[in-house]
């Protein structure tokens, strides 16, 4: 009986001990991203988002199906319309994009959705 509880005891004191020792680091729990979305700006965030995956084919020069997004006055129509958000996350009823490639990498997309969300302004 004396046993018993020597060992129970033993054993309990393994579980508080060992049960104890875990921390919840936050910053393991919730890595630091490095993709910053606020106050996007057109010239400096998204233009140059856009520059390197749309315009090899959607350019002023290319303007492969009918569809330039070179220049504020050319994307902002795409924004108004659903249609650059629907095209990039590859949201079914639209041509995903870019066309037969990986869809653009999250941080990306968060970028430009941040930017349309605060009205997408031409900065």
């Amino acid at each position: 009986m004396m046993e018993h509880r020597i060992i129970k005891g033993f054993l309990m004191g393994v579980v508080v001990f060992f049960g104890s020792c875990y921390y919840d680091n936050e910053e393991d729990l919730y890595p630091p991203t490095d993709c910053m979305t606020e106050n996007m700006s057109y010239q400096s965030d998204v233009e140059p988002i856009i520059s390197n995956n749309c315009y090899v084919c959607h350019s002023a020069n290319t303007n492969n199906g009918d569809v330039t997004l070179e220049g504020y006055d050319e994307i902002i129509n795409y924004v108004n319309s659903g249609q650059l958000m629907g095209a990039i996350n590859h949201d079914p009823g639209f041509s995903p994009m870019p066309q037969n490639a990986p869809k653009l990498d999250d941080c990306s997309i968060s970028k430009i959705d941040s930017w349309i969300a605060d009205g997408a302004p031409n900065n």
